[in-house]
This record gives C-alpha cells, sequence and structure tokens, in this order.
C-alpha cells in the first residue's frame, strides 16, 4: 500500500521536474556556449565591470516590487477557484511594482554620481539597472504563475527564449560590432526589457490581470512580500556582494576571475533551481494533505538528495580547475582554484532549497527574512576577514561558510514550523 501511494504521487513529480530540468540544461548551456567565446573578447576587468552592474541589479530587484511576485504565486493555493480571483490580486502587484519602481528611480536619479562612484558603473547604466529590475520582476511574475499552475514546458520556453535572445545579441555587439563591456551590458538588458514586455503582454492575454482597485489586496501582498525585503537583501549579501568586495579590495580583474568561476559553479544552480520549482507546488499539495506515509518519503528522499548533492560537489574538486581552463582559457587560469569551493557551496544551497520551502508554506516569511539577512550579515564579515588573510580564494572559502550555516538554521526553524519526521527512526 505505501508503495502504491509513492509511485502515485511521485510519478507526478518526477514528470514536472524532468520538463523543468531539461529546460534549465538547456537554459545553462546556452551562456555555456557564450562563455567561451566572451572570455576571448573581454578582459578580466571588463568581466569585473559586468559583475558590478550584476550586483546593482540585484540590488534594485529586492526594492522593485517588493518582492510580491512571490505572494502572487503563494496566493494561487488560497483560493478555491483561482483563475476567477487571481487577475485582481495580480494586478494589485503590478500597482504596488509601478509605485515602488517610480520611487526608486527617482532616488537613483538624485544619487547617481554618488553611486557611480561607489560601484565603479556609468550613470547610465545606474538608471538602466532600475529598468532592468521592473522588467525581471515582470518575467518573474508571469514564470511564477506557470510554475503554479504546473505548466513546465511554458516555463522553460519562456526562460529558453529569453537566454537564446541574450546570446545572439552578445555575439552581434560584443563579437561582430566589438563593443566589448558596453555591448555584452546592451545584450543583456535588451533581452530583459523585452522579455519584461512579452511577460506582461502574455499575462494580459491569459486574462491574469483585472482591471480593478483593490487596495485590500495591495496591503495583503504587501504584508506578504515587504518582510521578504531583507530576506532578498540578505540574499544579496550572500550571494552577489561578494563581486563587489572583491572589486574594492582585490581590483577589477579578481572580480572578473570570481565572476567567470561562479558563472560555471551556477550550472549546478541552475539544475537545483528546476528541480525546486517543480518540488515547491508538489510539496504543498502533499502538507496540505498531512499523510504520515508520504512525509516519510518524503524525508528520506530528501536524505538522499543531499548525499547527492555532496557527491557532485566531490567531483567538482577532481576536474573543476582543469574544466574552467578548458572552457574559459588560458587567460582565467586563475578562476581555476575557486570552482570546486564555489560547487560546494551551491551544494549547500541546493539542500537550503529543500528546507526553507517549509517556511513559506506555513507563511512565515518574517522568519526566512531574518536567517536570511544574518547569513548574509556573516558573508560580508567573513569575505572582508578571509579576502585580506587568504586572497580571492578566500572569498569561496566564505561563501561555503555561510551556505552551511544557512542550511542549518533554515532546517531548525522549518522542523519547528511544519512538523516532519526528520529523525532517521521516524523516518523508516
Amino acid at each position: 500500500m505505501k508503495n502504491s501511494v509513492e509511485a502515485q504521487y511521485g510519478s507526478s513529480f518526477v514528470s514536472q521536474a524532468s520538463t523543468y530540468f531539461l529546460a534549465r540544461i538547456i537554459n545553462a548551456l546556452i551562456p555555456f556556449l557564450l562563455l567561451p567565446i566572451l572570455t576571448r573578447y573581454l578582459e578580466p576587468s571588463e568581466y569585473g565591470q559586468v559583475a558590478l552592474f550584476q550586483v546593482w541589479v540585484a540590488l534594485t530587484g529586492a526594492i522593485c516590487g517588493l518582492s510580491v511576485h512571490g505572494a502572487a504565486a503563494r496566493k494561487y493555493f488560497d483560493y478555491d477557484n483561482p483563475e476567477q480571483h487571481m487577475g485582481e490580486y495580480i494586478a494589485a502587484c503590478l500597482v504596488l511594482l509601478v509605485s515602488s519602481t517610480t520611487v526608486l528611480l527617482l532616488f537613483a536619479a538624485l544619487l547617481s554620481g554618488w553611486l557611480s562612484e561607489l560601484i565603479a558603473l556609468p550613470r547610465i547604466w545606474i538608471l538602466i539597472g532600475v529598468l532592468f529590475a521592473f522588467c525581471n520582476f515582470l518575467i518573474q511574475l508571469r514564470l511564477g504563475q506557470w510554475q503554479v499552475r504546473k505548466q513546465p514546458k511554458k516555463f522553460g520556453a519562456f526562460q529558453i527564449s529569453c537566454s537564446l535572445m541574450n546570446m545572439f545579441l552578445s555575439l552581434v555587439l560584443v563579437v561582430v560590432m566589438n563593443f566589448g563591456v558596453i555591448g555584452y551590458l546592451t545584450a543583456y538588458t535588451v533581452s530583459i526589457v523585452l522579455f519584461g514586455v512579452a511577460a506582461l503582454i502574455l499575462l494580459n492575454r491569459d486574462h491574469l490581470i483585472k482591471k480593478v482597485w483593490r487596495p485590500d489586496l495591495m496591503r495583503e501582498a504587501a504584508r506578504f512580500g515587504v518582510p521578504l525585503i531583507p530576506h532578498i537583501v540578505g540574499a544579496f549579501l550572500l550571494l552577489t556582494i561578494d563581486r563587489a568586495v572583491i572589486g574594492a579590495r582585490l581590483g577589477l580583474d579578481a572580480a572578473g576571475y570570481y565572476m567567470v568561476a561562479a558563472q560555471l559553479a551556477l550550472a549546478m544552480n541552475l539544475i537545483l533551481d528546476s528541480i525546486n520549482k517543480a518540488y515547491v507546488p508538489w510539496l504543498f499539495e502533499r502538507l496540505k494533505r498531512d499523510n504520515p506515509d508520504e512525509k516519510r518519503s518524503i524525508v528520506i528522499m530528501t536524505y538522499g538528495y543531499n548525499l547527492f548533492l555532496l557527491s557532485g560537489a566531490a567531483l567538482a574538486f577532481v576536474i573543476g580547475d582543469d574544466l574552467l581552463v578548458f572552457i574559459a582559457g588560458e587567460r582565467f587560469a586563475a578562476s581555476g582554484k575557486l570552482v570546486a569551493w564555489l560547487v560546494l557551496a551551491q551544494a549547500f544551497r541546493g539542500m537550503y532549497y529543500m528546507v526553507c520551502s517549509y517556511i513559506f508554506y506555513a507563511n512565515k516569511t518574517g522568519v526566512i527574512a531574518k536567517i536570511t539577512i544574518t547569513t548574509g550579515l556573516l558573508n560580508v564579515l567573513l569575505l572582508f576577514v578571509m579576502i585580506d588573510s587568504f586572497g580571492l580564494i578566500g572569498a569561496a572559502w566564505a561563501m561555503c561558510i555561510s551556505m552551511v550555516f544557512q542550511w542549518l538554521v533554515t532546517w531548525r526553524s522549518a522542523s519547528l514550523l511544519v512538523s516532519m519526521p526528520w529523525s532517521l527512526e521516524e523516518a523508516k
């Protein structure tokens, strides 16, 4: 009986995860195909500039829309008939997006000179970064609604199309027209803007935007999203600010070396995220049913998945250095020693994904925000200490330590909020 239950609920997850996985593999291959080309046309210092632009758009992305695209995904599970009501809720989210972006743009314009000196980006890219964050919110909103409706093919096709557009424009502007780092940033931004517009059109076409004024829904979405801003800021401090610290302490070349290694390690994160995209709605459905047999199976699957991730990270210590030089070329050989440690950090990130969903299910976004901001601050502290003591490799070590801390604390918090048989005796 237990085996039949597992087979029944497992098949839908495997099917969706396989689709997300295939789409993510294709999506990850596109930057990989581009990486060996760009590393032959861009200097390490130019890659450093790209890294700093990513720092800026990550920071602005924490504010644009107040993170309420996550609220729209979670709200879907609260409605008995979501197709009838989600349009009003998404419209409320869009009003918050426009409002928050307008305020952010005004501040960015007023402070653009100071910000330009602080993060070594031209003032025009400071302002363009806000537009980037605005359009990326629209993309995440559209993707989130496909995810909760279990439509991984549409989800994957949209992501892959955006990456292909970025690849095409990058080849034209960097390789053919030789515009260097400006060409790469332009290609990156234009792709996001075009697909942000497409996301808005598709939401409207699918009747997911109802032109109504619902301040109550805006407040509800804000109550979900605003507590997540510290979470997003914490994620920024954990996942992105290392490039800025490296650039400030060790120079743009070092930031470029780190970014290339991080891009290679990011392939693992893309795969883990694709699995998580299928896992979250699958998990929420089973948590709602509160079946003890299903819960035991989920725990056993989680432990097996963690062992698989750590095995993959161990492999990176064997082949990571040579693989990076093969892909990026000898010019970026200094990146090779970083790869294995960054892959290990991504493995712990994947283990964190498996437990943080319980906190979102419990609607305790404030808890996840506190954990993430604490982890982010720990990472910043470790970055300064370890970069000064060990150089560039210290940044990778800082991320590994921070990821382990985040996973363990999140797991502990999740176990207090949602009852699961985490002990091996209970899971048998």
